[in-house]
């Protein structure tokens, strides 16, 4: 009895809710004139979208060094009798670029353990009759040579060379330049001129009223589908601020000083000139290339480095100006199918031209003028479209000097770095 008044309680129930569900009035369907305003709303949408692509790439890296050297991840060595090893995120990249008519802005982040910090952040005009002449403002790859724009995510050594990473700190700057470039269908496309002016401090904010200014001029060539050619000049002109009456210009093998008082919040001469060669050959061996830099000028510094400015604060400290020559030769070889590189490089930074050898450590010379040459090998998998793994050694020689302590013998730091990058 009790199994048939719950069965007849459950129908009584059922039939109850069917019929409120039949008494309830269903929506019209929508209209045509709804259904297209629908459709048009969703494609403005998604077309908003394609204006916005974003990529990044997160490089993860393991370094081992001898006991003087400077690795890029991780903190300094803790015990300076000993090697170390760091492991740390190397670059961790975003970039945003969205693109509408004539205009386009970009955003680019780097994070790491160490923190967040902005790599780019521009926005680009284009005249819209030729596509020929751009403006570029913010914060952006200076202007100057070929690898300082050349993306860390394709460069095939670890790190750009040190006269890039001690004259163009962080690669970038505040600043604003115009492009020029002929159209596609013009034989004068092969050329493109950048000219911009800058604040002079790294991507730190600016702190002084002087602009630099910088120019390149490129030229491009693709010869029939196996060999492309490349190359262009380069010209820095700035200054760096004098904190301090004492400024010593460099006179031979020694410096002579200049202590007037009128000296404080003038400005020292900084002027690099450049030039820049690419080369990429097709053959049955693979493609090959070749890469190379050279880079001289005047270069205001401290007493213990040649490095430019790049803080939030003006300097006090005194003034070196100095003559300088450095720069790079790589090449770098494919091996038909398989996914491998072999990369040799050679990097050269002599901060001052005028002293050599022994005589550094005397006359008021010292660290600053310091000459480094460094030897890369590596090889580069790229394991797939999106994976790539490389291995580098650098075998790092300094100028020695038997009166400058710490550098009588060739300082222990040599470097090897196996990277992990992922590109998505």
């Amino acid at each position: 009895m009790k199994k048939i008044l719950v069965f007849a309680s459950c129908l009584i129930i059922g039939n109850t809710l069917l019929a409120q569900q039949n008494t309830i009035q269903k929506e019209p369907p929508p209209s045509d004139s709804e259904l297209a305003q629908k459709i048009t709303e969703f494609e403005e949408e998604l077309k908003g979208l394609k204006n916005l692509k974003i990529s990044r790439y997160i490089q993860t890296q393991f370094q081992y060094g001898e006991k003087d050297a400077s690795l890029k991840v991780g903190s300094s060595n803790e015990d300076k009798t000993r090697r170390f090893s760091r492991i740390g995120i190397r670059r961790g990249r975003i970039k945003m670029a969205y693109t509408q008519g004539i205009g386009s802005g970009v955003f680019q982040l780097d994070i790491t353990e160490k923190g967040l910090s902005v790599k780019d952040a521009y926005l680009k005009l284009t005249e819209p009759w030729f596509n020929s002449i751009s403006t570029t403002m913010g914060v952006f790859d200076r202007p100057f040579g070929y690898e300082i724009s050349y993306s860390s995510s394709q460069r095939e050594s670890t790190e750009r060379s040190t006269v890039f990473q001690t004259l163009f700190p962080e690669e970038r700057d505040l600043g604003a330049k115009i492009t020029l470039q002929a159209p596609k269908t013009s034989p004068w496309s092969i050329l493109t001129l950048d000219v911009g002016f800058f604040a002079g401090n790294g991507i730190k904010m600016e702190i002084d009223s002087r602009k630099d200014s910088i120019g390149h001029l490129a030229v491009n060539q693709t010869i029939k589908d196996y060999l492309k050619i490349g190359g262009g000049i380069s010209y820095y002109n700035g200054g760096v601020y004098q904190g301090s009456k004492n400024v010593y210009q460099n006179d031979g093998n020694s410096f002579f000083l200049n202590s007037d008082e009128t000296n404080i919040g003038k400005f020292a001469k900084r002027e690099y000139f450049g030039l820049d060669f690419q080369l990429a050959i097709l053959s049955k061996i693979g493609l090959t290339k070749l890469t190379s830099e050279s880079l001289f000028g005047t270069q205001p510094g401290g007493i213990n480095d040649s490095k430019s400015p790049n803080a939030s604060v003006l300097s006090t400290s005194d003034v070196y100006i100095r003559n300088f020559q450095g720069g790079y030769v790589m090449l770098v070889q494919d091996f038909g199918s398989l996914p491998v590189s072999a990369i040799v490089k050679y990097d050269w930074y002599n901060p001052n031209t005028k002293v050599k050898g022994n005589d550094i450590g005397m006359n008021s010379t010292n660290a600053g003028d310091i000459a480094f040459n460094t030897h890369g090998l590596g090889l580069q998998w790229e394991i797939d479209n999106n994976f790539r793994l490389t291995a580098y050694y650098e075998l790092v020689k300094n100028e020695t000097s038997t009166h400058l302590n710490g550098y009588d013998s060739d300082r222990k730091d040599n470097v090897f770095t196996l990277r992990l990058q992922y590109k998505f």
